[in-house]
């Protein structure tokens, strides 16, 4: 049974992509309506955390925040279904990479790079880019709850080359790369929720946040370059990279500053267009306890509790 959901549910996704994207925005237009004025899909948790992310704005202004993430929202959910039939060609003509160079340096050299970005944009999009890059590119994930969305979205993300490693499995596999001699450019979402007992803790925007140490622990062990990828929203249905170099030797660096590093990154990419993150995620339902992980944070209000 699970099989057969699984392709009923992928021959619909493929005969909705077969629509042209302007037909699907207006499928978006009506999701909006649905999820937004209808059933107020999780607005508790998006205006919460609007508001204690940006607590000098005023009730209008989180309002219009949110609309406007919502809009994006359901946008970004049709783009995922064109994914599924998306040429090379338009994927390329869509997402541009305005300073690959800095890619192609490392993969000259040699090296591995670890390129971290948050749920910003349409981070679904990236898949392209191994069609653009010597590189072998790696996209470390976490697994999902439902086998049938799993399969969904491994099909979808691998369709132009990208091999997709459980997080579990992100070692071993770079370790067979780089013994074979194969650079990896390993991309890593850093804004998601870890566990509490493999948390490390930090200020992000203006709460306690916790925040997964792997991936300064796998830069480190592997020596990577550490890259963040910035992408930006140029309009609807058009995306841009900046690659943005933080560290080129991993192992130079001490302590934790690799993760506040990418934190900080993301929060100032969030604060100037806070619309195109992903505010209907629970990303703060762990709240910090005082045996946690101590920090450094100098973004956290005075008042709070270190």
């Amino acid at each position: 049974m699970e099989g057969f959901l699984y392709y009923l549910v992928y021959f619909v996704l493929r005969a909705l992509a077969l629509l042209p994207l302007r037909v699907l925005y207006v499928i978006s237009g009506l999701i909006y309506l649905l999820a937004f004025h209808i059933l107020g899909y999780r607005k508790q948790v998006v205006y919460g955390n609007l508001r204690n992310s940006f607590p000098e704005k005023s009730a209008g202004e989180i309002d219009l925040i949110a609309r406007r993430f919502y809009r994006h929202l359901c946008d970004l959910t049709v783009e995922i279904i064109y994914l599924a039939g998306i040429s090379r060609k338009e994927i390329g003509r869509r997402v541009r990479y305005n300073n690959p160079q800095v890619i192609e340096k490392y993969f000259s050299e040699g090296r591995h790079v670890a390129a971290i970005m948050g749920h910003y944009g349409n981070w679904e999009w990236l898949c392209g880019f191994p069609v653009l890059t010597g590189y072998r590119c790696i996209s470390v994930y976490r697994q999902l709850k439902s086998n049938i969305f799993e399969r969904l979205m491994l099909r979808l993300r691998t369709r132009f080359g990208a091999n997709l490693v459980p997080m579990k499995m992100a070692i071993r596999k770079i370790y067979e790369f780089d013994k074979k001699g194969i650079p990896t450019l390993n991309a890593f979402m850093a804004d998601q929720a870890p566990p509490r007992e493999k948390a490390y803790w930090v200020g992000f925007l203006n709460q306690d946040t916790p925040v997964y140490p792997g991936v300064e622990i796998l830069a480190r062990k592997m020596d990577m370059a550490v890259v963040y990828f910035k992408m930006n929203k140029v309009r609807r249905g058009y995306y841009e990279f900046d690659f943005i170099p933080l560290f080129d030797n991993a192992r130079e660096t001490t302590g934790h500053q690799i993760t506040h590093a990418h934190v900080r990154m993301l929060e100032k990419q969030i604060k100037e267009k806070p619309e195109y993150w992903l505010w209907s995620h629970r990303r703060w339902k762990v709240k910090r306890h005082p045996r946690d992980v101590q920090y450094v944070a100098p973004n956290v209000p005075a008042g709070t509790k270190r």
